[in-house]
């Protein structure tokens, strides 16, 4: 499977822990008010760009010589746009469209990551499990070093078990048995690392996820795939193995070779395909892309998908890291310094602007494929073709980029916690000359010690006379539950007022900071 993300990543202490995962509703705050789409007129608005994408895409396609390529854009949970252009069949001239049957590669990763997560929900198995303990023939497997910890199941799904990066070697074992998969491991693994020390792509890694899969769940893999997330989801024309796909529907893959295109053989499924045998449409596909966007924000409701909402969170948070990449540029050509990183079977972003992207990337001799969601923003991407490693992750970030920009999305707002709301009304009434302040019962006990009340007034009081008169208290805007900052709108000049709560019930202000912002 070709490789996708950046060489060297390091593993987080936070990898360490294994969460616990409760089996009943946890005790909550009923009041909790989650993040929302405040634009209910996106969609409408959206849809002034769908011309503009589609022609991103025939772009991309003719320039790189794709056969044929689908996509789709998913909002909200559904899928709101597709299409397809040139064919999945050169010779008998099949048109692509979002019901062709493509061969998605390795973003096949993330579904064999969440039926691991959901086993491990179910108490069937840990994540910091050594692999072993499903897959014996690790046992004999020799270390790098001395001092190197076992490789665990969170290993095998981060690519950090010290295995090497297995490209292209590994798109070529899809149709491996699994009596091929064990042999491999007895006879022995070579290393590029000790495990938990760097990332390196393994496709290698994920076969041994589907393996335990199968052991532990005691149903091959794909079947216990297919039933517990595919079926769930209503993807029925999902295949694993390509002979069961309908001509009509599936697509050949080729590559560009002497000015033509030519066919590549299509493998049939086996041990590896957990890396990147599934056969989907766009259609089918899109379900699935909806049940990562229905993971956010959290909330109180019902929970009843397939998998557990914070298990889909937690497979999209970066695991491991790859740092900063200082010249990134965005689609427009402008530098964004972007942060890379890697999650449960899915890659993760988060640009210069503080904008999160998650998915993953796919190519096999034959294929290319990329899905792409912003997470806060409801919003996500898919597109395959039929081209041997067609790579489609920038025009999918293209695609993103103009559907935000020309219908001016904005991520969900947070509303205003009442604690958060009634601290910004006391500190209203104790400005500007803090009277009564060190008895108002509002402020934590480390506020005054850490700096005395006589400095804040004098630091306030400056601020007020350089500010004029008050003219307006603007709205509050959160961070999170417990912090936030406003302004306070003066006839010369603002002040901004930043405050953070306790962890103590009620919270109390432990921190305040105020700030001139000229107009």
């Amino acid at each position: 499977m070709k490789r996708i993300f950046p060489v060297l990543f390091l593993i987080t202490s936070a990898a360490l822990a294994q969460p616990v995962v409760p089996s009943r509703t946890v005790a909550h705050i009923t009041t909790y008010q989650p993040p929302t789409v405040m634009d209910a007129d996106r969609l409408k608005k959206l849809e002034a760009a769908f011309p503009i994408v589609e022609k991103l895409y025939r772009e991309r396609a003719e320039k790189y010589h794709y056969p044929g390529l689908a996509f789709g854009i998913v909002v909200d949970g559904k899928l709101v746009y597709s299409g397809g252009f040139g064919y999945t069949n050169v010779a008998k001239k099949t048109p692509a469209t979002a019901k062709s049957l493509f061969r998605i590669a390795s973003m096949t990763k993330s579904l064999t990551a969440m039926a691991i997560l959901k086993l491990r929900d179910e108490g069937k198995l840990r994540l910091d499990d050594p692999a072993e303990n499903y897959i014996p023939e690790l046992k004999t497997h020799k270390y790098l070093t001395a001092d190197a910890p076992r490789i665990t199941v969170r290993n095998l799904m981060t690519h950090s078990a010290g295995f090497p990066e297995d490209n292209p070697w590994g798109d070529r074992q899809l149709a491996d048995s699994d009596a091929d998969l064990l042999k491999l491991i007895e006879d022995g693994i070579s290393n590029a690392n000790v495990p938990s020390f760097a990332y390196e792509y393994s496709n290698l890694g994920f076969a041994m996820l589907g393996h335990i899969i199968t052991v532990v769940s005691k149903k091959p893999y794909q079947q216990y795939i297919t039933e517990t997330i595919l079926k769930p989801l209503g993807m029925n024309d999902t295949q694993w193995e390509y002979t069961r796909v309908p001509a009509d529907k599936l697509a050949l893959g080729y590559r560009w070779q002497d000015e033509k295109w030519l066919e590549e053989p299509l493998l049939h499924d086996g041990s590896y395909g957990a890396m990147g045998g599934l056969i989907t449409s766009i259609d089918d596909f899109s379900k699935y892309v909806a049940l990562h966007e229905s993971a956010w924000p959290p909330r109180n409701d019902t929970d009843n998908g397939p998998v557990k909402r914070s298990s889909i969170r937690e497979m999209q948070q970066p695991w491991t890291f790859s740092g900063l990449s200082a010249q990134a540029k965005n689609s427009a050509g402008q530098v964004c310094p972007t942060t890379g990183g890697y999650g449960y079977g899915l890659g993760w972003s988060k640009n210069c602007t503080g904008q999160v992207g998650v998915g993953h990337s796919g190519g096999l001799p034959g294929f290319g494929s990329q899905w792409r969601i912003l997470p806060e923003y409801g919003i996500g991407v898919i597109a395959y073709s039929n081209l041997t490693y067609a790579g489609l992750g920038s025009v999918n970030i293209a695609v993103l980029d103009t559907l935000v920009a020309i219908a001016k999305l904005q991520p969900r707002q947070l509303p205003v916690s009442s604690i958060l709301a009634q601290r910004k009304a006391d500190i209203i009434k104790l400005l500007p000359d803090w009277t009564n302040a060190e008895r108002s019962g509002i402020f934590a006990e480390n506020f005054f010690p850490d700096k005395s009340v006589a400095i804040r007034r004098n630091v306030v009081q400056e601020l007020y006379a350089k500010a004029g008169a008050i003219k307006h208290v603007s709205e509050l805007i959160p961070e999170n539950q417990l912090r936030g900052h406003f302004l306070l709108e003066g006839e010369k000049a603002s002040i901004d007022v930043f405050f953070t709560l306790t962890p103590e019930t009620p919270a109390l202000i432990q921190q305040l900071d105020f700030r001139e912002v000229s107009k």
